[in-house]
């Protein structure tokens, strides 16, 4: 009967944790759609320009990622054991490393704006708006990073209602610019990247007052300027794995992306907004997975093994069950999805046909991100850098380009991409099942 209770008890937990995290993805994607479909309305061409530099965007994020994700276990961990002392000078720290690495990929972005869609194998008439485009997104880069480090660090000590309210409101307000700007101001692109300038600035501004309100998490001057190297060790341990494996994936995004590029304006058209198009019905898998590497992290520094267990298959079964109902909303919403965004007959059609193969892979995208979520946690993260850049580079890159070779079309090359994401799930499901508790646990 206890036994009952508490499995109960972990997945109420679970599930409280997870709705703000999943209506804070679900949300947002849905007024990013928005803000896609009001640029997608400008022409296939504007598209292009915004869309050239998605995936440079992925990239950029991916390093502070890693650094979010080793503050979320360890801060997670610090929480459960009840380690005030502990708390604070990893508050401290993750603000800091966040503010310099800020500044630093801030730096490189601007630096790289004007060359970057030639990189891309942008069309010629595209590049100019492309590289304006990602220099004004890219002044607001510091403030993304300081404050997803801030919303990790609420994550870790279980408030994911504080980041959802901040988050959903700077999405709303860039809706709102995104109106006054491209249509009322006439700006075009360009209104579209000032306004997700100034609500990315607002954001991680009003992410940072929240944080510091945080009494668990708060510091002092002497805690902000020290360094304690093993805490720092510690972080870097789980952290630099999760950096590598997002910069492997989204480097190899960018190859692939590039790729598809190279076949047309029309056809990568199609592409990007498909790829928009899905995120909202995989979306609630990482909103679990935030709540769930929380969880994880919690019992670890409490020493629960029955919660720890507990928590894993729960995760495990309610991402694999929300994912499968998502994959079949998308399959037959697929045509009506891409036609929100395009005016254009070609580009809905092609969308919508690759919308529709993607919709069976859904789960197998559940499995491999509940599984990320578990192993971010208990901060085993080298595993899945190694799947990543196995599966990303040996299955979606390698037959992306043979496909492509061969003169196969965008069907073609969403299977390359389905088979790399069934290939992960599969090994970082073998990895998980064999691998061990009793270094995690002190008793």
């Amino acid at each position: 009967m206890s036994e009952k209770i508490d499995r109960h008890h972990s997945l109420n937990a679970l599930v409280r944790l997870s709705l703000p995290a999943v209506m804070q993805q679900l949300m947002g994607t849905l007024l990013q759609y928005v803000d896609t479909a009001m640029v997608g309305h400008l022409g296939e061409a504007a598209t292009a320009s915004v869309s050239t530099s998605t995936t440079v965007n992925w990239l950029v994020h991916s390093i502070p990622y890693g650094l979010t994700v080793g503050l979320l276990s360890t801060l997670s961990q610090a929480y459960g054991r009840g380690d005030r002392d502990e708390m604070n000078r990893l508050a401290a720290m993750g603000s800091r490393l966040s503010l310099w690495l800020g500044l630093a990929l801030t730096t490189v972005c601007l630096g790289i704006s004007p060359f970057l869609p030639t990189w891309m194998q942008a069309a010629q008439e595209i590049r100019q708006p492309a590289s304006a485009y990602f220099f004004v997104v890219s002044l607001s880069l510091v403030f993304s990073v300081t404050g997803g480090m801030f919303a990790s660090a609420m994550h870790a000590v279980k408030d994911t209602r504080t980041p959802m309210i901040i988050n959903l409101s700077a999405n709303a307000l860039n809706v709102v610019l995104n109106y006054l700007l491209i249509y009322r101001a006439s700006l075009g692109v360009m209104g579209a990247a000032y306004a997700t300038a100034i609500s990315t600035t607002l954001c991680g501004v009003v992410m940072f007052i929240a944080f510091r309100h945080k009494q668990v998490l708060r510091f002092g001057r002497e805690e902000y300027f020290s360094t304690d190297r093993e805490k720092l060790r510690k972080l870097l341990r789980v952290g630099l794995p999760v950096m590598a494996t997002s910069a492997v994936s989204c480097s190899g995004y960018i190859v692939f992306a590039g790729m598809v590029n190279g076949m047309g304006v029309t056809t990568f058209a199609a592409h990007s907004i498909a790829v928009t198009a899905e995120e909202i019905f995989y979306l609630p898998g990482y909103g679990i997975r935030t709540a769930s590497s929380a969880l994880i992290g919690s019992s670890i520094g409490e020493g629960n093994r029955r919660k720890f267990r507990d928590t894993r298959r729960q995760s495990i079964l309610l991402t694999g069950a929300v994912m499968t109902v998502s994959g079949l909303i998308l399959f037959f919403a697929a045509y009506p999805l891409m036609k929100i965004f395009t005016t254009s007959e070609t580009v809905a059609a092609m969308g919508a046909s690759v919308l529709r193969m993607v919709a069976f892979s859904e789960p197998f995208f559940g499995l491999m991100v509940a599984w990320e979520g578990i192993s971010y946690g208990t901060g085993r993260t080298r595993s899945v850098f190694i799947i990543e850049a196995l599966s990303m580079w040996g299955v979606r890159i390698l037959f992306t380009f043979l496909v492509i070779r061969a003169g196969m079309g965008l069907t073609a090359v969403w299977w390359c991409m389905i088979a790399d994401n069934v290939t992960k799930a599969v090994l970082l499901t073998f990895v998980g099942l064999r691998q061990s508790e009793k270094h995690l646990f002190n008793r």
